[in-house]
């Protein structure tokens, strides 16, 4: 009988650090590039999801949208983490997005545990967004999607790439990916055609 409390416990605690420690979001809108599970996987490798042992299925859903207007931006946190969310965007290649999050780490028992990430108020091309969602309480039911608008350049773009990315603090290393999880998904972009085009963006080749 104490031998099967002390496997309870030993699960709980396992389960629950877990939880503690692995993030997870599912990109809700606009649809994600790839066929997400439950929880959003597989997530962990930049610049657009996959993992080391899984790349991903394409769900070749391509979003059609307007330049200069609004895109509605939609996730899911399926396993909480304290952090925040980035929205970026690039115009020929997954390869034009940007690095990461620079993170600030302290040592722990696990090894280098993320503190916080840089934050860009103005954030530069390719960046539309940043800071977004900052959360760092855990809720104490259902967590609720987290939705917002970000202003899209007026450009045109066959075959854009938009990427959203979450930023976990408190979290161990991860292999690949880091303290960032990522998703991405693919914009058609037209511009509107009664605004100038926005200057300073890659061209489109």
């Amino acid at each position: 009988m104490r031998y099967l409390v002390l496997m309870l416990v030993l699960i709980t605690a396992v389960a629950i650090t877990a939880q503690s420690t692995f993030a997870h979001f599912k990109l809700l809108a606009p649809a994600s590039w790839l066929i997400e599970n439950d929880r959003g996987d597989p997530q962990k490798s930049g610049p657009c999801g996959g993992s080391n042992t899984d790349w991903g299925k394409p769900s070749y859903t391509i979003s059609k949208v307007m330049g200069g207007q609004k895109l509605h931006i939609k996730v899911q946190e399926t396993v909480y983490h304290p952090g925040h969310y980035r929205v970026a965007l690039a115009v020929n290649s997954p390869n034009e997005l940007p690095p990461d999050p620079q993170v600030s780490t302290k040592d722990s028992e696990r090894g280098p545990l993320s503190i916080s990430a840089m934050i860009q108020n103005t954030p530069p091309i390719p960046v539309l967004a940043d800071g977004l969602f900052v959360h760092s309480t855990r809720p104490a039911g259902t967590m609720e999607p987290f939705e917002t608008d970000v202003l899209l350049p007026n450009i045109n773009c066959r075959n854009c790439t938009l990427q959203v990315v979450q930023f976990m603090a408190e979290h161990a290393f991860n292999n690949p990916g880091g303290y960032t999880y990522h998703h991405c998904a693919n914009l058609q972009i037209t511009a509107d055609a009664a605004k100038p085009l926005d200057k300073g963006w890659p061209a489109e080749r």
